[in-house]
């Protein structure tokens, strides 16, 4: 029998410069270095690396990303809002993709998916430009019909799932299925309709192994729950830790 695909890991550091940010922020230095954590989490084996370039520069700030690119050996995810600015940055930078992501300045994290069905105009023309310079396109979404659909009418490659109703409901078994079988259908829709599938939000050592029953997924991107543990066990034996849990992903 062929083996299934690897589930792959993005991990995402922008945790760590935040950690940064509490004691030198507006200074062009300062630790610990994002950077720096890329390298350690390549070496461990991660299969990408992923940051979010906010508008307000809250934890990664524009040389981050400059110096990402330079560094990165595997695949560079950048998470971004469809604004202009970023937009600009991201086609001069050419990460390997672009997440386009829902943003408000208020939230801690980013807290819910992109209304793709009511931004299908200026999210296909984004799209089109991120493709034109040789960046892939995903879309973060919640596991909704509507917003699976106009995704792959947008044209992007990628549906990257929001996994945060899973997180929240995940001590209720009830909801818990609920919300995994609106995943694995969401999933499916996409598959479906010729769009790779990633997943990401609130996903940790415990909740994981639950998300087993959400088929075609490519990639997990995690970040929170991996700096976490790293206070611990070091950066490098958490990543370890957590590509070990998802070699049972059955694919």
């Amino acid at each position: 029998m062929p083996l299934s695909p690897v589930l792959k890991l993005g991990v995402n550091i922008d945790h760590v410069a935040t950690v940064r940010e509490a004691r030198y922020r507006g200074r062009p230095f300062g630790e610990p270095d994002p950077v720096e954590a890329a390298r350690v989490c390549e070496a461990a084996g991660a299969h990408g690396i992923t940051c979010h370039l906010r508008e307000d520069r809250r934890h990664i700030v524009d040389r981050d990303v400059w110096r990402l690119r330079e560094v990165v050996r595997t695949r560079l995810n950048l998470e971004m809002a469809n604004t202009p600015e970023i937009v600009d940055i991201a086609l001069r930078v050419r990460p390997d993709i672009v997440c386009l992501v829902p943003e408000r300045r208020q939230e801690i994290t980013t807290e819910g998916g992109l209304d793709v069905a009511g931004q299908e105009v200026a999210l296909t023309e984004t799209r089109r430009r991120l493709n034109a310079a040789g960046i892939a396109v995903s879309l973060f979404i919640a596991p909704d019909p509507a917003q699976v659909a106009a995704a792959a009418r947008v044209g992007s490659q990628f549906v990257e799932l929001h996994t945060g109703g899973f997180a929240e409901h995940f001590a209720d078994p009830a909801a818990r299925a609920r919300e995994v079988e609106r995943l694995a259908a969401a999933a499916r829709q996409a598959h479906e309709l010729g769009l790779r599938v990633n997943a990401g939000h609130g996903l940790n050592y415990v909740n994981l192994p639950a998300l087993w029953a959400v088929p075609h997924l490519v990639e997990l991107n995690i970040g929170h729950s991996i700096v976490s543990r790293a206070v611990f066990t070091g950066l490098e034996q958490a990543v370890r830790d957590m590509l070990a849990l998802m070699a049972g992903y059955p694919g």
